[in-house]
């Protein structure tokens, strides 16, 4: 996945049964497929087709994407904090290239 960079915004700790808010980035290109370049040569499609965030085991949110989804997707969910653990989030484009990104959450009685 060239040129990919993560970004995540989320709370460092929370209280056990506390709804959280996390922010994620993509910054990506999301070339589609159907445009030309200045030659008139289609530029090769280039996107990121899914996102997928791990936690305590289990996966909390998952997302498709196609190509007509904007350059730099955001997203924002919420999950519970359940026990102390990290969130895995991990990109992947449609050559099967991954970005991960990892955001460790303290859960507080």
């Amino acid at each position: 996945m060239a040129l990919a960079v993560a970004r995540v915004s989320m709370p460092a700790t929370a209280k056990k049964g506390d709804i959280i808010e996390i922010k994620a980035l993509m910054r990506h290109v999301m070339e589609p497929g159907y445009r030309s370049d200045n030659r008139g040569q289609l530029i090769p499609r280039d996107i990121v087709k899914s996102l997928s965030v791990m936690y305590a085991g289990a996966e909390v949110f998952r997302m498709e994407m196609h190509p007509a989804i904007a350059a730099n997707p955001y997203v924002v969910f919420s999950t519970v904090a359940v026990e102390t653990d990290e969130l895995v989030f991990t990109w992947t484009d449609e050559k099967g290239a991954t970005t991960v990104e990892k955001k460790p959450l303290t859960v507080t009685e």
